[in-house]
């Protein structure tokens, strides 16, 4: 029979429950427990196939299941619950952000812009890493009362399914997002039309509609280029995320920085603060930097400064594949127009984007455009953040690295999200009521000590359960695609083994095969007679990363073998899902990048906040959270330009721990059935790090550091008609011209002195200042600990005019000011005084002797 068409009808909701609606278009339902059981109340069926997904329930239910709802008195007790909990949430003016902020207009905002958003997968616009933390940062700023908006891109295909074959080589699906399930709705201009902006991509003009994404009390704009006016070639560029060539990603990152820019401005949006979550979205500050020389006819240095004020970078990652560089060639394809229309030559617009210029460098790099267009920098963890300044220390040439501006806020996870409803229902009965409203609160969590061991362990074993029942069926319905006759396997993995969690992007640097470097060992440890160790892998490879995916099929390969049949076990299509299944279950989360390349690393984090312990290089945030007490190290806090020798040290360090420390502690000392020295370390890691590594310490600490000093300079700058942004152009275009001509005088070196902590030491010396005026410079004394490496610096004090333009500086420093006593090296240095800058060293000038 041949179908002539079709059509969908879609259940309506009684009015007794119509605001289930407007819960389902708010995400806020995804990190509370409640208003997600409700959902699940529904048809617990359908709520699972529809990957959790409330728009497309209430779509698809039986209307007469609703019916029979808004009838029913228990589901109509917790509906009001929720409702009432929902609406106290959207409306209430108690808000952290108020309490520190309470002069915030209410027409300011901040805009957030990622490539990518992880708010839940039943919203696959998400790869990783990246996108959950973008999401997480989100949450809490709408928990939190921050003025944020996000700007992102709607994938209609998003990243990709993942499936595995019988063979263990992956294979990528994209199915097709259906909109009408998705919980977004079309932004609409004043005649009732969907609102529309353009970008130009090379020759041609492409059209983008805006969706609007509710979460929490917070919105998110969605830039999408699938509409009917744009050509079949320009609908596909929103069409996945990290697909395509560089023709795809140049145009999709212009259509996020450039199109996000204008589709903000005609939603009637001026932000106070443009934060770029990631080098994807740079291009905003060009398309800012050329409407201010339109409307108000600045130069563009002067504009570049208006910008700078107010932009917040945040690099995500050492790695050389997550810092893009465009060839010049294709950069000059979509950007030629650009430069002409604001004046500057090609080979100074490249050199935004070059460390050195066109002739020493390879391409434009994305993060150095962005380094340049922002004043207020971080990475992601202190590490990363040491990393990123030594990465990038040749654009401040001659600034030691530990001075150059780029900050550090370490990652968190955003913890109502991660937490599992077990634990919250624990924690409900052994913290105080408000505790979800503390989150930050280190001393709070320590009453977790006070918790049963006995009740502790109830709630670990029962989320171990779930996740084992979970990986079964899982595993059995990836066999049945390649055996019909497949059963549920249910000798797979033991709920009483300790069971190591290792899910993550196969990227190549994540060594996810490290385990596997001495087989026979490993052996020994997974089936040790009443001490067995069992581990569940998960991660997509990229589509073209080609030895990721060989590291997928080697560990399938192992998983076959007999030794390792039931131990080893790797699953499919890692998503947000699967994640909560295992960072709640496991007892140990395997972490084993090549350090220094994790930049942060968040799953650890929402391990341990599950009261799971990390077995991690020293590496990203575990530097920092590893206190000896709440997990275990692998190898030491050391960089090897030998790669070779780092996998062999790395490895063994795993099987000695492992075989020495942590099976030892999970078997041994068991009184009536409880490992109480573990549920020891569980809580140490519960107590030590989910008050540290929550975004809402993070979301504070951006707040604080960047988002309100970016305001404040921003005022600064903009007041009176630009004056000081004028001003800093022709002050620092000056000390550019002048700077070389500078000259420090000092007396011969002297020979090294030996004194008394309560001494002091006279320092002077002499500068020239050649062209450049008193109040153009600083004069300080450098000194350096040398057991320490940690400088300490002081700033000198003009003397006297010793002739024409030179000047005597000079110092007592008192050496109780000092670190201790020891040895010292000092010299002397000039830069740029620094009132009128935004960092100290934002100009990279610096004179040493």
């Amino acid at each position: 029979m041949e179908f002539h068409g079709s059509f969908s009808v879609k259940s309506k909701l009684p009015n007794r429950i119509k605001k289930l609606k407007e819960v389902a278009y708010n995400l806020w339902w995804c990190w509370n427990h409640r208003a997600e059981l409700l959902f699940s109340k529904i048809d617990d069926k359908l709520w699972k196939e529809f990957d959790r997904n409330p728009v497309k329930l209430l779509s698809k239910v039986d209307q007469e299941r609703l019916n029979k709802l808004a009838s029913d008195n228990q589901f109509l007790v917790e509906y009001d619950q929720v409702i009432s909990e929902f609406n106290d949430y959207l409306t209430t003016d108690d808000t952290w952000f108020k309490d520190v902020s309470p002069q915030w207009s209410e027409d300011e905002v901040i805009a957030y812009f990622s490539t990518e958003f992880g708010f839940h997968e039943s919203i696959p616009i998400y790869s990783g890493g990246l996108g959950v933390l973008a999401g997480d940062h989100c949450k809490s700023a709408s928990d939190l009362g921050l003025p944020l908006i996000g700007v992102g891109l709607l994938y209609h295909e998003g990243y990709f399914k993942q499936r595995i074959t019988d063979k263990g080589w992956q294979e990528s699906l994209y199915p097709t997002l259906d909109e009408t399930y998705l919980p977004i709705t079309a932004v609409q201009d004043q005649e009732g039309n969907d609102l529309k902006v353009s970008v130009k991509l090379a020759n041609r003009e492409v059209l983008i509609k805006i969706w609007r994404l509710n979460v929490g009390r917070i919105k998110v704009f969605l830039l999408d280029t699938n509409i009917a006016e744009n050509s079949s070639q320009d609908r596909e560029l929103t069409s996945r995320l990290y697909g395509g060539g560089e023709e795809t990603r140049i145009s999709q990152e212009i259509i996020l920085g450039i199109g996000g820019t204008k589709g903000l401005a005609a939603l009637g949006y001026d932000p106070v603060v443009w934060h770029m979550n990631e080098g994807h979205s740079v291009y905003l500050g060009l398309e800012r930097i050329e409407e201010l020389m339109t409307e108000e006819s600045l130069s563009f240095t002067e504009a570049l400064e208006v910008v700078a004020a107010s932009s917040v970078f945040t690099t995500h990652t050492p790695v050389p594949a997550g810092n893009e560089v465009f060839p010049f060639e294709l950069k000059e394809k979509y950007f030629s127009e650009y430069w002409k229309r604001i004046g500057l030559t090609k080979e100074e617009f490249m050199n935004l984007g070059c460390v050195y210029d066109m002739e020493k460098d390879d391409g434009f790099c994305l993060t150095v455009l962005a380094l340049r267009l922002a004043r207020f920098n971080n990475g992601v963890s202190k590490l990363h953040g040491e990393v990123s300044s030594q990465m990038w220390e040749d654009i401040w040439e001659g600034i030691p690295t530990d001075e150059n501006p780029i900050d550090a806020i370490t990652n968190g996870i955003h913890t109502l999200t991660w937490l599992a409803p077990a634990w919250e229902e624990l924690l409900d009965q052994y913290l105080p009521s408000d505790w979800r409203k503390r989150i930050e609160d280190k001393k709070m969590w320590q009453q977790v000590r006070n918790i049963p061991n006995k009740e502790f362990w109830q709630v670990h074993n029962q989320l171990k359960s779930k996740l084992i029942d979970y990986v079964r069926e899982k595993d059995l319905a990836r066999r049945k695609r390649y055996n019909t006759l497949a059963k549920l396997d249910n000798n797979l993995l033991d709920k009483d083994k300790l069971t190591i969690g290792f899910a993550r992007r196969f990227a190549t640097y994540k060594r996810a095969t490290l385990i596997f470097a001495d087989l026979d060992r490993l052996n020994k440890i997974c089936n040790k007679t009443g001490k067995e160790v069992q581990f569940i892998f998960a991660g997509k490879a990229h589509p073209a990363d080609v030895p990721g995916q060989e590291l997928i099929k080697k560990i399938h390969e192992i998983s076959q073998s007999e030794e390792f049949k039931g131990k080893v076990i790797i699953l499919e299509d890692y998503d947000m899902n699967l994640a909560r299944y295992l960072i709640q279950g496991v007892d140990i989360w395997l972490n084993n990048p090549r350090r220094p390349l994790e930049a942060s690393g968040t799953s650890g984090q929402k391990v341990a906040a599950n009261a799971g312990l990390n077995f991690s290089v020293l590496d990203g945030w575990w530097c920092e959270g590893y206190n000896k007490k709440n997990g275990w190290a692998i190898g030491y806090e050391i960089e090897y330009d030998d790669q070779e020798k780092q996998d062999q040290i790395d490895s063994n360090s795993l099987y000695q721990v492992l075989e020495e420390e942590i099976v030892p502690l999970y078997y041994d000392n068991i009184s009536q059935g409880i490992a109480n020295d573990w549920i020891a370390s569980m809580k140490e890691a519960m107590i030590s790090n989910i008050s540290v590594y929550s975004t809402d310490r993070m979301v504070q600490e951006y707040t604080k550091k960047l988002y309100l000093p970016a305001v404040k300079r921003k005022n600064e700058v903009e007041a009176n008609e630009y004056a000081l942004a004028k001003e800093l152009v022709n002050w620092k275009e000056d000390l550019k011209e002048n700077w070389e001509e500078l000259k420090i005088k000092v007396r011969n070196k002297e020979k090294k002195e030996v004194y008394k902590v309560e001494d002091n030491i006279n320092f002077s010396i002499e500068v020239d200042l050649a062209s450049l005026e008193l109040d153009d410079i600083d004069v300080e004394l450098y000194i350096v600990a040398e057991k320490l490496e940690q400088p300490q610096i002081f700033v000198m004090d003009l003397e006297e005019k010793v002739s024409d333009n030179i000047y005597k500086y000079s110092l007592t420093l008192e050496l109780s000011q000092l670190v201790g006593s020891g040895d010292y090296k000092y010299t002397f240095r000039v830069i740029p005084q620094d009132e009128l800058l935004t960092t100290k060293h934002e100009l990279g000038l610096i004179k040493w002797i």
